[in-house]
């Protein structure tokens, strides 16, 4: 054996040239090839003494705000704020920051895609001009640490981090490469200085956040901020929170003097009207923790043609679909022959399951030309066999029509949670007790199948 090492077996010794002579053995550790042990800066302390109000939030001012990131900022932390163009990731940071320096803290707000002049203009509009809000037009990454070091401000808001570009590394602005690194660099700073710093983000045309994977680990909390163009209503969505729950929605509403709060969100999702008429129906949905009360509306009408229009707005097409044939497999009525839209109130977007006895209640309501019990609210899954099955946060959704003035509520039979006084409660096991429970008399029949 001449010692020749290969990394497979083979025949002959491509070495010495020797048959057989190849034996199979584990590769030989070099002594001291491990990595070296370093003495920690600070030693590892019991858990018990650590202070836990060193990680204390900050509250902004802004309560719905706060609400999604957890009772407000905590210093060091990173947000990173995503969404669409034109949603108003902008006014609602510029709102932020005149909260900030209105309790008198120091706020810097770095822009890349504006420049001050323009920034300044809408904080004039917004009424978000304060000596404690310093502003910077700056694009490159070591000028933006310069003039933290310089302001040392508490809070810092870079807007946004795909036009930052960190000198000395390779890659375009916005690319992948540079993201990383400008990230990096940040989270780094708010670590080691207990600045709290925000990013805005871009989303691509799927709703995700724009850039690498890696950058939503990088940061500390993740916010989706939502918003439909035709609509005054924005809700910021929580996604990752190492410092709070990650299912809490903050709702806003756009308007010509900036974005403000909206406590109660339920009333712009329900029409008011002086009576009941048909095809409408209440319910409540869960978007995250919150309960939100909303209407659905439909309209069945008949028609002669072959292909009968389907038109569905804020819900899901394929349960709406499922419901007209739930409906008609079990005898209520038949949709072959006719036109139907059903669309929610306010721009509400409704996916959950729980929708579905209030879209079969609209679609019956309509067809039959019989209003729902005036104060009625639906809840509940519908299965393909008509049964009516049990859906989460019941008691919840209970409580929140309550609060609202309405009187009588129908969820799934067999629910065994703790319902609230002071409303109606009937448990309906499937849709012909839902049927009679919520329609009011219909004095003639309806038009046969």
């Amino acid at each position: 054996m001449c010692g020749h090492q290969v990394p497979k077996w083979v025949g002959r010794c491509p070495d010495c040239g020797e048959w057989g002579s190849i034996e199979e053995g584990a590769p030989a550790v070099a002594a001291g090839a491990g990595p070296a042990s370093v003495a920690p800066r600070s030693p590892a302390v019991p858990i018990t003494q650590i202070d836990a109000n060193a990680a204390g939030a900050t509250p902004t001012g802004i309560a719905e705000f706060d609400r999604v990131l957890g009772r407000g900022v905590v210093p060091g932390s990173v947000i990173l704020l995503a969404g669409e163009p034109g949603v108003g990731k902008s006014t609602l940071l510029l709102e932020t920051v005149k909260h900030w320096a209105r309790a008198g803290r120091t706020a810097l707000y770095v822009t890349g895609e504006e420049s001050a002049g323009q920034v300044r203009l809408r904080a004039e509009r917004t009424d978000a001009v304060h000596e404690n809000v310093y502003l910077a037009a700056e694009t490159d990454l070591a000028t933006i640490l310069g003039h933290v070091e310089q302001v040392r401000p508490t809070l810092l808001i870079v807007d946004s981090v795909q036009t930052v570009v960190a000198t000395g590394t390779d890659g375009v602005s916005g690319g992948v490469t540079q993201i990383r690194a400008v990230t990096t660099a940040l989270v780094s700073l708010a670590k080691s200085s207990g600045v709290a710093v925000v990013l805005v983000g871009h989303v691509t045309k799927d709703g995700n956040v724009a850039g690498p994977r890696s950058l939503e680990h990088l940061v500390d909390v993740v916010l989706a901020f939502e918003g439909d163009r035709h609509t005054s209503l924005r809700l910021i969505r929580g996604i990752k929170n190492r410092f709070g729950p990650s299912d809490e929605v903050g709702c806003f509403e756009q308007r010509s003097d900036g974005i403000h709060e909206v406590a109660d969100p339920s009333g712009i999702f329900v029409h008011q009207r002086e009576g009941p008429v048909p095809g409408s129906v209440n319910l409540v949905a869960m978007d995250g923790r919150r309960a939100l009360v909303g209407e659905i509306q439909a309209l069945t009408h008949q028609t002669e043609a072959n292909m009968p229009r389907r038109a569905v707005s804020g819900l899901d097409l394929a349960r709406v679909s499922m419901m007209l044939a739930v409906a008609g497999k079990n005898g209520f009525f038949k949709s072959f022959n006719q036109e139907v839209y059903v669309s929610t109130v306010g721009g509400m977007k409704v996916t959950e399951p729980a929708a579905d006895l209030a879209i079969f209640l609209a679609l019956l309501s309509s067809h039959r030309n019989a209003p729902v019990v005036p104060g009625t609210i639906a809840i509940g899954e519908v299965g393909l066999t008509g049964e009516v099955r049990r859906v989460s946060s019941t008691a919840r959704r209970v409580a929140e029509a309550k609060r609202l003035g309405f009187t009588h509520v129908l969820i799934p039979s067999g629910t065994d949670e703790q319902m609230p006084g002071g409303i109606r409660v009937t448990q309906v096991a499937d849709l012909s007790e839902a049927s009679r429970a919520a329609t009011m008399h219909v004095a003639a029949d309806p038009a046969p199948f």
